[in-house]
């Protein structure tokens, strides 16, 4: 598949394009820093510099015409919540309905498991801001007519990561995650029809991607 990563020099993206390209795949990897591009293409991934904070949804028409699978890795980073909302939200929605426009059949997102209106902290945290961004978002993928599918780890580690998950994991309980985890996993679901229209909540656990995908 030709797929592209938006977020290409986030620490999942980077361990995530050297994983596609050894399975055969055809990557394009989204930077903003032009300073980043050594890094991306070091994974085997082509590098794109490309703000998609301001790229406009023609702009990512353009980007995606001839993919066939988007990856979206990409996040302000919390401490704004105008850039927050600029990213995570407004970007992330323009590059689903500019994969729609660009015949891009299948959409990977990476959220996390706090995003759904049960898990919402108070509206005085800090973090709701990011929580009520990748609400929105995830809620205009469900809708958006692609083959999608949402994945939802929770806190992120850089402990070295099995390929083996905790399927009962919810926000704050069990979901504790690898960056190596979500990695695997985004590679396990990209072309895997078992995944397609789900919201995948997990941890790191004991249960092999195969089985779990079994009984998603």
């Amino acid at each position: 598949m030709r797929v592209t990563i938006f977020g290409g020099h986030g620490k999942i993206a980077l361990l995530l394009a050297p994983m596609l390209v050894e399975a055969g795949h055809e990557v394009t990897s989204v930077v903003r820093n032009p300073d980043h591009v050594a890094d991306v293409e070091a994974t085997g991934a082509a590098a794109l510099v490309s703000s998609v904070e301001d790229a406009d949804e023609a702009t990512l028409v353009a980007q995606l015409v001839g993919q066939d699978a988007v990856i979206w890795s990409a996040g302000a980073g919390g401490g704004n919540p105008a850039r927050t909302y600029a990213v995570d939200r407004d970007a992330a929605i323009r590059s689903m309905d500019a994969a729609v426009a660009a015949g891009v059949g299948r959409y990977v997102m990476v959220s996390f498991s706090g995003s759904t209106p049960d898990a919402l902290v108070p509206e005085d945290n800090p973090f709701r801001h990011y929580q009520d961004a990748k609400i929105a978002a995830d809620d205009h993928l469900r809708g958006a007519g692609l083959d999608w599918t949402i994945l939802a780890p929770g806190t992120l580690t850089l402990e070295p990561g099995g390929s083996a998950v905790n399927p009962g994991a919810r926000f704050n309980d069990g979901d504790v995650t690898s960056r190596e985890l979500v990695a695997q996993v985004a590679l396990a679901v990209l072309d895997d029809p078992r995944s397609y229209g789900k919201t995948l909540v997990f941890g790191d656990g004991d249960v092999g991607l195969d089985a779990w995908l079994d009984s998603v």
